[in-house]
């Protein structure tokens, strides 16, 4: 099977797959202010990224590229719900155009589109510098996402089997390119021994990418003709590893992405810890459904949510979340216990 009909394959089963039926985000519980001296015109969207500077903290994670038409037209609109909300954008694994110039185009869409918007550019970490400085030429992209997905492409029949220089690659990106790289999951987590073992390697962004939203485990199994089903609960839930970068000692920019489904959980993120928010699956699949201006309308919701949030923890500015007083309970309370983390409470 093509790179590009893999895409198409991802997209689909993306698509159809079932979520886990308990988001980590419902064990976190924050504490609410009864009273509040705010005004809500007044309350301040803007983050910084470490040298990125976003005027929100949500954004289009990155989703897809090189399938052709199909994903040509999927970035096209995102990219122009991305320059009509004002919310950066990321693209996916451009890898398939680095090796075929011909999928090259349903990246390049992006920038046309979006032409002043900040754009993450993607490879993943079998990438060489040469190859992540091309992807981020190819859409001039403000910064890099290195993806990680050791278990998708284990359980990916045409998968990837030999790791052994994956923390070298990351290693040379980060010290060559002149632009912020950020170290993503892709839906199984970060331990605290991940987080440190990246920040040795010289990293200071992260996306947690956590357990919670689209899993990959999942949808390569629908394309086995023998599943390893046994690997479909595997890994770190977005909130829990939020939780375990903030128990290192290292500074870092945090993202959070990985079962975000509305403001209040990009809420919750950020007071555990996150700068920034990112959003895909449950964007694509309205986007597909039901087009450009349902995005658009979703997006101005979730920042409804959002605002909503930051009047009841009395914060007027994103940047004071962080480190506002939350209970964990259930199965979230049950691993901080067990992992003796630390907890603002």
């Amino acid at each position: 099977m093509s790179r590009s009909e893999r895409k198409l394959d991802h997209i689909r089963h993306a698509l159809s797959h079932k979520r886990d039926a308990h988001n980590h985000f419902d064990d976190i519980d924050l504490i609410h202010q009864s009273l509040t001296d705010l005004d809500w015109e007044h309350l301040d969207l803007s983050t910084k990224v470490g040298e990125l500077k976003l005027s929100s903290p949500l954004f289009i994670n990155a989703m897809t590229g090189g399938g052709g038409k199909k994903t040509i037209e999927i970035n096209q609109s995102l990219a122009r719900v991305s320059a009509q909300t004002g919310i950066s954008m990321a693209v996916g694994s451009q890898m398939a155009a680095i090796k075929d110039k011909i999928e090259r185009p349903s990246f390049e869409i992006v920038r046309k589109e979006n032409p002043h918007g900040v754009i993450l550019a993607n490879v993943g970490s079998e990438s060489t510098v040469e190859q992540a400085l091309d992807a981020v030429d190819m859409v001039g992209a403000n910064a890099l996402q290195i993806h990680v997905n050791t278990l998708q492409e284990l359980i990916m029949p045409e998968g990837d089997r030999d790791f052994t220089s994956r923390s070298k690659n990351i290693e040379n990106i980060v010290r060559s390119l002149p632009i912020p790289v950020i170290i993503k999951e892709v839906g199984y987590g970060m331990s605290k021994e991940t987080v440190e073992h990246l920040s040795s390697l010289g990293v200071t962004y992260i996306d947690v990418g956590g357990r919670g939203g689209t899993n990959f485990s999942r949808v390569e199994n629908l394309r086995r003709e023998k599943p390893l089903t046994a690997f479909e609960n595997w890994g770190i839930p977005t909130p829990i590893s939020l939780i375990e970068a903030e128990n290192t000692s290292k500074e870092l920019h945090v993202i959070a992405s990985g079962g975000v489904r509305n403001g209040l959980d990009g809420a919750k993120a950020l007071v555990l810890g996150a700068q920034a928010f990112g959003m895909a699956g449950s964007l694509l699949r309205t986007l597909v459904e039901q087009g450009e201006e349902a995005v658009v309308s979703n997006i101005h919701f979730i920042t409804r949510e959002l605002k909503m949030a930051m009047m009841l923890l009395g914060t007027s500015k994103l940047s004071d979340l962080r480190g506002k007083s939350y209970v964990t309970t259930g199965k979230t309370n049950d691993w901080v216990e067990q992992r003796s983390l630390r907890t603002k409470c």
